[in-house]
């Protein structure tokens, strides 16, 4: 697998769809890549939930790095652990301490199964070397974990990892669903001059990344070997009842220029996708923007 789409990583080009794909793969991946290319510009701290892990490019320029989620996947490739890892990390989703040196950066992604549908409560250990390549053996220093929420997203801040003798730049990471093996794997940064020279350098995990108000902002995308059911397929169901004074509603697939109503106000269409929730207008405007 590579940055052309054949991995369960991240990202490519969102024209790429066939549009005689199934409305249930875009409701689960289409509209995620969709939703981040269409907000780009936005400050994660400004989106009404977390940030989607997908191309930090505009849209139609695809980088080809972490392709994409899709139902069947292969999952995230497996890496060494190396031999600075530690057990019984700390846990929290920054590992930054008073006074830490080196460039800030936060993390940002999603963690799937192999039905291309969120995992809750999956566990993220993270471990790096500081600004000057070094790894605190000693203490917990640049190292922790965390879970994944009810959306299976996750979000850590960092520094940038410093280089050491023989490998390129990297996070250390193990990736766990509660009662299912544990993925060992590493994150890279594209283009890192060592990339070439790493021997144990894999493109497929190569991050997106960009430069972000003196900082980075990187974005990856997991893909566990976990059995998932496909779940529902598109349309409403019995169930799917608008809020009332609304016409949204989960399960709907909706257009680009469609129009509905939610909560008393009118919203458009910007992304083609099938409303799942979590995704109401309010809360993701990647899809919807007040009319």
């Amino acid at each position: 697998m590579d940055g052309t789409g054949t991995n369960g990583t991240g990202t490519n080009d969102v024209g790429a769809e066939d549009g005689t794909r199934s409305a249930r793969l875009v409701g689960r991946k289409t509209v995620l890549r969709a939703a981040i290319a269409a907000t780009a510009a936005i400050p994660v701290a400004l989106m009404g939930g977390p940030a989607l892990a997908r191309t930090l490019t505009t849209v139609g320029t695809g980088p080809g790095l972490t392709p994409p989620c899709d139902d069947g996947d292969d999952p995230t490739p497996e890496q060494i652990e190396g031999p600075y890892f530690k057990p019984r990390s700390p846990e929290h989703t920054s590992l930054l301490e008073p006074g830490t040196p080196g460039t800030p950066l936060t993390v940002t992604g999603y963690v799937f199964g192999r039905a291309c549908r969120p995992l809750t409560g999956v566990l993220l250990d993270f471990w790096q070397a500081d600004t000057n390549g070094a790894y605190d053996n000693t203490g917990f220093r640049l190292r922790g974990h965390q879970y994944t929420d009810s959306r299976g997203s996750f979000a850590l801040t960092t520094i940038v990892p410093g280089l050491y003798p023989g490998r390129t730049r990297h996070l250390h990471v193990k990736v766990q669903s509660p009662g299912r093996p544990v993925l060992t794997t590493q994150l890279y940064f594209p283009n890192e001059p060592r990339n070439t020279t790493d021997t144990i350098f894999d493109p497929r995990l190569l991050m997106t990344v960009r430069d972000a108000g003196g900082g980075r902002e990187a974005a990856f995308d997991f893909v566990l070997d976990v059995p998932q059911d496909p779940g529902p397929g598109p349309g409403p169901t019995p169930t799917d009842t608008p809020p009332p004074g609304g016409t949204w509603a989960v399960g709907v697939t909706y257009r680009a220029g469609d129009r509905v109503t939610y909560a008393g106000r009118a919203y458009a269409c910007l992304q083609p996708h099938t409303a799942q929730p979590g995704w109401e207008p309010p809360a993701v405007p990647a899809l919807w923007r007040a009319a």
